[in-house]
Order: C-alpha cells, then sequence, then structure tokens
C-alpha cells in the first residue's frame, strides 16, 4: 500500500505562490508517473501536472508557465510549485501515484484556496 501526504496548500492573495509538497511512503524512483490533480467545488477533477520517472513533465494549459512540478527521488518527494496564482486555481489538490494504468494511489488533498 502506498500511502500520500500532501502539504504546503493555504489561503493566499491573487499573484502570490505556495509550494504544494507530497511525500510518498515507497521509494518514487520506481513509480512510473507522479501527478498533480485538482477538484474544484461542484467540478471535475483535473490534471494539473505531472512528471514521469524519464524526468517527462505535463501541464494543464491552464498553469502552463505559471505551476511547475518537480520530484526529488531521494526524498521520496514531489513539488508543485505555484506562481501567479488566480482565484480560479481554488481546489483541493491531490497527489497520484500512479504505476500503471489499472494500479495508482491517492492523497487525501490539500486546500489551496486563493482570494481576489
Amino acid at each position: 500500500q502506498v500511502q500520500l501526504v500532501e502539504s504546503g496548500g493555504g489561503l493566499v492573495q491573487t499573484g502570490g505562490s505556495l509550494r504544494l509538497s507530497c511525500l510518498a511512503s515507497v521509494r518514487i524512483s520506481n513509480i512510473n508517473t507522479m501527478g498533480w490533480y485538482r477538484q474544484a467545488p461542484g467540478k471535475q477533477r483535473e490534471l494539473v501536472a505531472v512528471t514521469t520517472s524519464a524526468g517527462v513533465t505535463n501541464y494543464a494549459d491552464s498553469v502552463k508557465g505559471r505551476f511547475t512540478i518537480s520530484r526529488d527521488n531521494d526524498k521520496n518527494t514531489v513539488y508543485l510549485q505555484m506562481n501567479s496564482l488566480k482565484p480560479e486555481d481554488t481546489a483541493v489538490y491531490l497527489c497520484r501515484a500512479q504505476y500503471t494504468v489499472l494500479r495508482s494511489y491517492w492523497g487525501q488533498g490539500t486546500q489551496v484556496t486563493v482570494s481576489s
């Protein structure tokens, strides 16, 4: 069983920054894809950013140029640096560890609120 613990969320003003962390209970170097997703009230969960074990990254169009995902395999941690935050970024941010299409794990999430 893989446990993922997110941290770093909070309340920030428009234009501010936050850095989210996702600490895994296992070696993330063995995990194919680590990613951040978000879910706002009344909306579907959506992909924010992912990073693969090969170092490939992918971002949602809405966050390109503002968010950066990175992974520290030695610390078994994945980060999401969020800059130039907007009110529409308000959501619960969840970490996902995906070994295969059929095997993935989710964290409990951390709340990010951006005030206007």
